[in-house]
This record gives structure tokens, C-alpha cells and sequence, in this order.
């Protein structure tokens, strides 16, 4: 085996110098733009006020879930004491009930996911200018967002996640951030998704 000249060593060295030291200035920071969001005053008050809008549409949903619940038992209780057609009848109307409860409950969770999107859309443009300024402040070359299960991050040091330094950051200085009362907890990070109703066997 050849000896390496020792200029063609040097040159080698010096490049892995050199990229040891552009990696020493890379700046990396992580962000769970999501929880970011959520976490804001902006986005506990907008949570808050999706969850108020949609109560009455849920407990709606809750009602004819109960009232096929109950036709569910009066058929289990009565089916040898009933005649073929009233078990029949009572199995149709059950059977109609759950399909348009079903329905109700897919509008009803398209419809919140629909004013999920936009409450995320509209506050992650203002929370983008704070991260893009955070960033040049402070140097980064690059902020991830591992809000995604498929962004390719393996590894993440608790020291670089940005996350609650943005979300204070936002509430400071962003014009008309929404303020809570003094001594309010904080409203609850998303509304509840609509379950579907459960059916008995």
C-alpha cells in the first residue's frame, strides 16, 4: 500500500476541519408548530370558543344517541314477549336512527375539523413572522417543525426545542394577542373531537 503525500494528508485534514467547523456554526432548532399554536393565548381563546359553539350540536348528538340506547334495551327486554311485527318495526326505526345519527356525527366532525383548519391556517401565518424573526435573531440556520409522526427527525435535544420560547414570545409581542383574565387557567389546548356513537350489539 502507497504512502498518502503528505500535502494530499494536509488537504484532507484541513477538509474535515473545515467541516467540522461549518457544522459547529450550523444553528438548529426544533418546533411542534401545532402545540405552538394551541399554546398560545390566541389559540386557548379560538379552542375555547370552537368548543362553545359546538356543545349544543354535541349534546344533540348525545340526545338521539341515549334515545336509540333506549329503543336498543326496549327491544332486548321485549323480543319474546312482542309480536314479529312490532320487533320488526323496532328494528327498522333503531336501524334509521343510527344511519341519520352517523350522518350527523360525520357533518359534525367535518365541520369542526373544517374551523380547526382555519384557526391553525390563520394564527400559523402570524406565529410564522414571530419563528422567521426568532430565527434571525438568534442565529439559526434551521428550525424543523416535528409536529408531522413522518418528519425524519431521529433525535431531538430537549435544549433546542423552541416550542414554549416561541409561544411566549408570541404572546408578548404580537399586536392584539388575546389576554385571559388575571388568575384564569387556560382554556383547554383543542376542542374534543366528536366520538361516534357506540352501538349496542
Amino acid at each position: 500500500m502507497k504512502a498518502i503525500p503528505a500535502t494530499l494528508m494536509a488537504v484532507v485534514l484541513a477538509s474535515f476541519a473545515g467541516a467540522r467547523t461549518a457544522a459547529a456554526q450550523t444553528k438548529v432548532g426544533v418546533i411542534h408548530i401545532q402545540n405552538a399554536i394551541i399554546g398560545t393565548k390566541d389559540g386557548q381563546k379560538a379552542a375555547a370558543d370552537l368548543e362553545i359553539r359546538f356543545a349544543p350540536k354535541r349534546k344533540e348528538l348525545e340526545g338521539k344517541q341515549n334515545s336509540i340506547a333506549g329503543l336498543q334495551d326496549t327491544l332486548n327486554k321485549g323480543r319474546n314477549t312482542m309480536s314479529a311485527e312490532q320487533r320488526e318495526k323496532l328494528i327498522r326505526d333503531i336501524d334509521q336512527k343510527t344511519k341519520a345519527l352517523n350522518r350527523d356525527t360525520e357533518d359534525a366532525q367535518a365541520e369542526m375539523e373544517q374551523e380547526q383548519q382555519k384557526i391553525l391556517q390563520e394564527l400559523g401565518q402570524r406565529i410564522m413572522a414571530v419563528i422567521d424573526k426568532y430565527a434571525r435573531d438568534n442565529g439559526f440556520n434551521l428550525i424543523l417543525d416535528v409536529s408531522s409522526p413522518q418528519t425524519p427527525v431521529l433525535y431531538i435535544s430537549s435544549g433546542i426545542d423552541l416550542t414554549q420560547e416561541i409561544v411566549g414570545l408570541y404572546d408578548k409581542n404580537v399586536p392584539g394577542a388575546a389576554t385571559g383574565a388575571p388568575g384564569a387557567k387556560p382554556a383547554a389546548p383543542a376542542a374534543k373531537p366528536i366520538a361516534p356513537p357506540a352501538q349496542k350489539k
